[in-house]
């Protein structure tokens, strides 16, 4: 397994993570045992970085982490580092009414997630969206006495603009920003990514195959679950979706000439932006999982990367990332 590290201060991590999020929530009902497989398989292949958050099926997924890593080799649970996310407010029925970022709830947060971890630390701790109502120095704070307090490793971030990312820094070191990067959601590269590159913080890439809409396997005629969160997605409504599914479909002439898959093109491109970039694979079967790690063979060249710049130029996407009501929590969109 190639290994990258997190920015100046971060981790050595492997050169993909695992997303889990889609092993308890927002894609339909998952399979519990094929997830904890996926997982075990993910950590036989030399995957050491495990992304959840503490919402995720309201401690669901944190809960199955738990039983995969207590039910992993000891050796590989050994290497697992966990990222999670934190301040999202739910209710009974799944919806989000907030985040919460004021420094008693951070620390409450976290005492909850290292019992549902069944671990004495959190490897990188973050915010999942920025609390308007809390300065971001606050937030970043409680978790740097977290991290003094020996509960938590390094301090990441989510979803922060160039900005906010300054403040933050100023405060304590940041191993890393979370955020959407893929070929069809590149706004980072304006100003986040600079920013990030000049304060040494690295960047861990999620949505690389944006939720399935570029990963080759996501079809027009495709009926999704009422309890799946890619129907109310304004990429895959209508219009949008044909539009953004015709990229995918001039993505996979360049990928055919190369022998290789969609989702490795997709995921292999991620990976060629910088060493500083962890892309994170939300598969949650064992097969979609063998398809992501296969694009850490796949070397895109000069010729490559301009073929798959003209297929999907910045930009091509139609529609936005999030429903309206989510892009509004989006400090990175500000």
């Amino acid at each position: 397994m190639q290994t990258r590290t997190l920015g100046t201060t971060g981790p050595q991590t492997s050169a993909l993570g695992l997303g889990c999020m889609g092993m308890s929530a927002l894609y339909g009902d998952s399979d519990r045992a094929e997830s904890i497989a996926t997982i075990h398989a993910a950590l036989e292949a030399g995957i050491t970085l495990l992304d959840t958050g503490d919402f995720y099926g309201m401690g669901h997924n944190e809960l199955l982490i738990n039983e995969a890593l207590r039910t992993a080799p000891a050796a590989a649970r050994e290497k697992a580092l966990t990222s999670v996310k934190f301040g999202a407010l739910r209710t009974v029925e799944g919806g989000f009414t907030g985040y919460d970022g004021r420094p008693n709830a951070v620390k409450n947060f976290a005492a909850y997630s290292l019992q549902r971890l069944g671990t004495d630390h959190i490897d990188i701790y973050r915010i999942a969206r920025v609390d308007p109502g809390v300065p971001i120095e606050e937030t970043i704070g409680a978790i740097a006495e977290l991290v003094d307090a020996g509960h938590v490793r390094h301090i990441g971030l989510s979803e922060v603009g160039a900005e906010t990312l300054r403040r933050a820094a100023a405060v304590a070191p940041i191993s890393d920003l979370q955020i959407e990067y893929s070929l069809i959601s590149r706004g980072i590269e304006d100003a986040i990514l600079p920013t990030a590159r000049e304060l040494g913080i690295g960047i861990t890439a999620y949505g690389v195959l944006s939720r399935g809409l570029i990963s080759g396997h996501f079809s027009r005629d495709r009926k999704l679950a009422a309890n799946d969160f890619r129907g109310m997605s304004p990429r895959f409504q209508g219009e949008n979706l044909d539009r953004n599914l015709d990229l995918v479909d001039a993505l996979r002439k360049i990928a055919e000439q190369k022998g290789v898959s969609v989702a490795q093109t997709a995921i292999a491109w991620v990976l060629s932006r910088g060493e500083d970039i962890v892309p994170l694979v939300g598969a949650r079967r064992r097969d979609r999982l063998a398809e992501a790690l296969g694009a850490l063979d796949v070397t895109l060249d000069g010729d490559d990367l301009a073929a798959i710049e003209r297929a999907v130029p910045a930009g091509a996407a139609a529609g936005d990332r999030y429903p309206a009501e989510q892009m509004a929590h989006l400090d990175s969109e500000h």
